[in-house]
This record gives C-alpha cells, structure tokens and sequence, in this order.
C-alpha cells in the first residue's frame, strides 16, 4: 500500500502510565515505539494523542468511594469502565515516552480533561456527540485517510478508528504498532466493531515494503 499526500499517522497516547511501570501499564506498552518510528518516515502528516486528566477524574476508580480499578459503573453516558489514578495533568506518568520522538507532529492532542466525562477516542469524548476537534481539524488539512497506532489497541486506539470511519474517513488500524490491555474479551469485542464499521486492521509491513 502507497501512502498518498492524504493520509495522516494518528499515535494514541504512547505515555509513561500506559507503559512499563506506569500506573495503567500495557504489556509490553513501550515496544509499539520501534514500529512507530519505522512507519513515521512515510507519513508527511503526524498527530499525537495525549491523554490529560484532572486529579480526581470521575474515570479513577478513587473518585469512588468503595470501589476498585477495573470495576464498571452505570453513568450519564452508559458504562464506565474504573481505572487507577493515570495520565493526571502535569505529571510524568502523563508524558510522552522519553523514547517516543516524533518532533514533526504536527498536533498534539489532549483529551480526557473534562473532570466529569473520559474519553478514549481522538474524536469525540464518551458521550460519542461532544467533538474534540479532531475530525474539523483533518477535513480542513485536507487529510481523508486515517492510520492508527499505539496504545491501546482495544480502547483509545480502536474507538478512535470506529469514530475516524464514522465521521467519514478511510480508517486502518496498524496492529503491530499497537498494545492490548485485553480487559473482558475486549480485543475480541472490538474487532468484531471493525469487522461491523469497515475499519481495516492490517500489518506495518504491507506499509513498508
């Protein structure tokens, strides 16, 4: 596959908690940085995501007093998943991977900072109405055809390329660019969404020969 003067590499939350001993640690979390950085020379156009909490987000399972990590909890927009205290602004666990260098992004995106509501897809927060920006931003660059990678590939990562196809665009997840948390068949149950909403999960390597 070509990759043509519309397409745009989106890298979702590569970020100190969501790797080796962070808070939220996805297995192996760091090792999506190599294929990342192989995959970046053939885009002109980059966007990182950032997730960036406010203490005592409603998401942290220690703004509920009685529950645990991982537990789910019925609120305004449906279920939310309790996850420990991660990604809190301004803290190390919310910056980049010191590994990640990706100077040539053009946006860095932050998201999940409304106290009240979380939000794993780069596009709209988990209401799926209340835009971030993203999809405007893209259309207005003229970007049509979105690529997909880092962590994690069952949540940000997969809401975020269901949410890419659902506002119109070509969406392809990079699979071997992205880590799992596998959290109650989650990978299972999101791809069964891509197989649903069109959304192509291919290989780095069909990229990169």
């Amino acid at each position: 596959m070509l990759i043509a003067e519309g397409d745009v590499l989106i890298v979702i939350d590569v970020q100190n908690d969501f790797c080796p001993g962070g808070a939220l640690a996805v297995a192996d979390g760091d090792t999506v940085i190599d294929p990342i950085h192989n995959l970046s020379v053939k885009f002109d156009h980059i966007v990182l995501t950032q997730d960036w909490h406010t203490p005592g987000h409603s998401s942290f399972a220690s703004a509920h007093p009685g529950k645990n990590p991982f537990e789910q909890i019925e609120i305004t927009c449906g279920m939310q998943t309790l996850w420990p205290d991660h990604c809190v602004q301004g803290t190390r666990g919310a910056e980049f991977h010191p590994a990640l260098g990706l100077a040539r992004a053009e946006l860095i995106l932050r998201k999940g900072f409304r106290k009240e509501i979380d939000s794993y897809s780069a596009f709209f927060e988990n209401d799926r109405t209340t835009p971030t920006g993203l999809g405007g931003y893209l259309r207005e660059r003229g970007l049509k055809r979105v690529f997909v990678a880092g962590l994690a590939y069952d949540f940000c990562v997969g809401y975020s390329a269901l949410d890419a196809k659902r506002l119109g665009f070509e969406a392809i997840v990079l699979r071997d660019a992205c880590r799992a948390i596998d959290l109650d068949r989650s990978v299972e149950k999101m791809e069964a969404e891509f197989a649903r909403a069109g959304v192509v999960p291919m290989e780095s390597s069909a990229l990169l020969g």
